[in-house]
């Protein structure tokens, strides 16, 4: 019984056929922009914040002793780091995304 069901199946034609165009859904379309628009805000800001970031950083270096002083270093690497790879993944996302339009 198993064996004709599943004969039964492959013999019929099958034709898939969506009810709309999945492209030009407003789902897709509406995503598309939301992560372009993400993401070029995220090229801007991330470097913006950063830069705050490190004088910030920088200004409490400069009254910290010696142990702080490694610790406030780090915490500036940290930031450029974090912008370097905020803006990387960002102009990835850009460039996946162009791909579609």
């Amino acid at each position: 019984m198993g064996a004709l069901a599943a004969l039964w199946l492959f013999a019929l034609p099958s034709s898939a056929s969506a009810a709309g165009d999945i492209k030009g859904s407003k789902l897709v379309t509406g995503t598309e922009k939301l992560i372009g628009d993400v993401t070029t805000w995220l090229m801007i800001l991330a470097p913006v914040v950063a830069g705050l970031l490190i004088i910030y950083f920088c200004i409490r270096r400069s009254a910290a002793d010696e142990m702080d002083t490694k610790k406030w270093n780090n915490r500036i690497i940290v930031a450029i780091v974090s912008c370097i790879g905020a803006v990387l993944g960002s102009a990835t996302l850009n460039i996946i995304i162009g791909y579609y339009k």
